[in-house]
C-alpha cells in the first residue's frame, strides 16, 4: 500500500508539473487547470489511502468537511462576476491562511516533552504565515471591494511592523527552547499574527493591490507547505511549495514591471493616495461626441486597445470583441496594448479578453506596445488610468514617477473612455486627460462601446 500511495503522489506532483507550464500560456490555460485539478484529486485519494484491514471514523468527518465545501465553493466560484475576481481570489487566499493557522494551534496545543523542537517550529511557521495570509486577505478584499477606499496611514507602521515580527519571534523561540506551549504564550502569538496580517496590508495604496494580492497568494501556498511538513503529507508539501515559490515569481516580476522594490511596496513608500500632479483649474477635458468617435476609428489605418479595470467593472469585454471584428471587416488593424498590473490582480486583462475570445496574438506586451503606439492612428483607453499616466515619465514629484507606462501619446489620437471625470483607483490624477491629443467619451464602458459600433453599423 505504501508503494500505491508513492506512486499515487509521483503522478500528482507530475500533474501539477505540466498544469502550471500549460498555465503560462492563455491559450492552453483551460487544459492546464484540468490537469493541475487532477493532479490535486490523485494527490487526496493518495493522503486518504490507508493499509487494508484499517477503518477510521475520521473518514465520515473528511468525507462531510470536503462536501461542505464544495456545497459552498461551487455555486459561489459559478455566480462570481469577472469584476469580483480579485476578490474571489483574496477570500481563497484568506481561508487558505485561516486552515493553516487553525492546523498550527491544534498541533501546538498537542506539544509533549517528546515532541522534536523541528515539529513546534513548523507548527509556529504555519501558524504565523497563516496568520499573517488571513487577516491580510481579508482586508485586501475590503480594499477591492471598495469598503475601504481611503488609505488609512498608521502612525510609525514600520515601526510597530518591526515590533510585531520580532515579538513573534521571540514568542516563538521560548516555544521551541522551552519545549512546551502555554495557552496565554499560544494565545499572544496568534494575536500578533493576525494584528501583523492587518499592519502589513493597512498603509499599502490602491495601486498597489495586484501586488498585495500575489504576495498574499505566496504567503498561503507557503502556509499549505508548512502544514504538509506537520503532517508529512507530500503532495501538500510539494503544491503548497510550487504556489509559493510561483507567486513569489510573480509578485518579483510585478515589481520589476512598475520599477520598483517589494520592499518598497511593503512600506508603502509610494502610490498614495490623492498625490501626484494633476490639471490645473484652467484645463479642460475635452469631449468627443458618438460620430466623430466612430468616424476617427473607421478612418483609421490601426488601433491599439488599452484595457483598464473600466472594462471590468462593465463587463464590456465582448463588446469591445464585438467592436473589433467591425473594425477589421473595414480593414483597420486592431491590436491590445497589455500591462503588467492594469487592473487589480495579475493577468486581470489576460483573463477577461480571452473569455471574450480574443486571439492572443492581439495581445501587445508593454514593450511592444510601446513600439506599436509610435504608428498608431488611435488609441482607445478603456478605464485605464495608472498604467498610462505620463507623469509616471516626467513628473520627480508624482508617486508613480519611473514606472514603466504605455506611452500613449505617441499615437496620433488619443480617446479615453471613463465614468466621470475624477481620478482612478489609486487617487493620483492623471495629465493624459487633459493632453492635447487626448478627447473623452464618458459613460460605461459597456454601452459608449455599443453606441460607438451602432454608429460604426450604421456608416458601414
Amino acid at each position: 500500500m505504501t508503494g500505491i500511495v508513492s506512486i499515487l503522489y509521483m503522478v500528482a506532483v507530475f500533474c501539477f508539473a505540466i498544469g502550471i507550464r500549460m498555465l503560462r500560456q492563455p491559450k492552453s490555460a483551460k487544459q492546464g487547470n484540468l490537469i493541475s485539478l487532477a493532479g490535486m484529486l490523485i494527490g487526496i485519494v493518495g493522503a486518504l489511502i490507508q493499509p487494508l484491514g484499517e477503518v477510521d471514523n475520521n473518514y465520515i468527518w473528511i468525507a462531510a468537511a470536503m462536501l461542505l465545501g464544495t456545497m459552498i465553493g461551487w455555486p459561489l466560484a459559478q455566480k462570481v462576476k469577472m469584476t469580483a475576481m480579485p476578490q474571489l481570489v483574496a477570500m481563497f487566499n484568506g481561508l487558505g491562511g485561516a486552515s493553516a493557522t487553525t492546523l498550527g494551534i491544534v498541533e501546538l496545543m498537542k506539544v509533549s516533552a517528546e515532541t522534536p523542537g523541528g515539529s513546534i517550529a513548523v507548527s509556529i511557521l504555519a501558524l504565523i504565515i497563516g496568520g499573517i495570509s488571513f487577516t491580510g486577505s481579508v482586508l485586501a478584499y475590503l480594499k477591492l471591494e471598495g469598503t475601504l477606499r481611503k488609505q488609512w496611514v498608521v502612525p510609525m507602521h514600520n515601526f510597530w511592523n518591526l515590533l510585531i515580527l520580532v515579538g513573534m519571534v521571540v514568542i516563538g523561540a521560548i516555544m521551541v527552547v522551552q519545549g512546551s506551549v502555554n495557552i496565554p504564550l499560544l494565545l499572544g502569538l496568534v494575536v500578533l499574527a493576525l494584528f501583523y496580517g492587518v499592519f502589513f496590508v493597512f498603509p499599502i495604496g490602491g495601486a498597489d493591490m495586484p501586488v498585495v494580492i500575489s504576495l498574499l497568494n505566496s504567503l498561503t501556498g507557503l502556509s499549505a507547505a508548512a502544514a504538509g511538513a506537520i503532517y508529512d503529507n507530500k503532495t501538500m508539501l510539494i503544491g503548497g511549495i510550487l504556489v509559493g515559490a510561483s507567486g513569489t515569481i510573480l509578485t518579483l516580476l510585478m515589481c520589476q514591471a512598475m520599477n520598483r522594490s517589494l520592499w518598497n511596496v511593503i512600506l508603502a513608500g509610494k502610490f498614495k493616495a490623492g498625490s501626484g500632479a494633476g490639471g490645473g483649474t484652467d484645463q479642460v477635458m475635452k469631449e468627443i461626441t458618438k460620430p466623430d468617435a466612430a468616424i476617427l476609428l473607421q478612418y483609421s489605418k490601426n488601433v491599439i486597445v488599452i484595457p483598464g479595470y473600466g472594462l471590468a467593472v462593465s463587463q464590456a469585454q465582448k463588446t469591445v470583441k464585438e467592436l473589433d471584428d467591425l473594425l477589421n471587416s473595414m480593414d483597420v488593424e486592431v491590436k491590445y496594448a497589455i500591462h503588467p498590473v492594469a487592473g487589480r490582480m495579475p493577468g486581470h486583462m489576460n483573463v477577461l479578453l480571452a473569455e471574450a475570445d480574443v486571439p492572443y496574438e492581439k495581445l501587445l506586451d508593454l514593450d511592444d506596445a510601446n513600439a506599436a503606439l509610435k504608428d498608431t492612428d488611435v488609441v482607445l483607453i478603456i478605464g485605464a488610468n495608472d498604467v498610462v499616466n505620463p507623469s509616471a515619465n516626467d513628473d520627480p514629484s508624482s508617486p508613480i514617477y519611473g514606472m514603466p507606462i504605455l506611452n500613449a501619446t505617441d499615437a496620433k489620437h488619443i480617446i479615453v473612455m471613463k465614468r466621470g471625470r475624477g481620478t482612478g483607483y489609486s487617487g493620483i490624477e492623471n495629465p493624459l486627460f487633459f493632453h492635447d491629443k487626448t478627447q473623452l467619451y464618458f459613460g460605461d464602458a459597456k454601452a459608449s462601446l455599443q453606441e460607438i459600433t451602432e454608429e460604426l453599423k450604421e456608416n458601414a
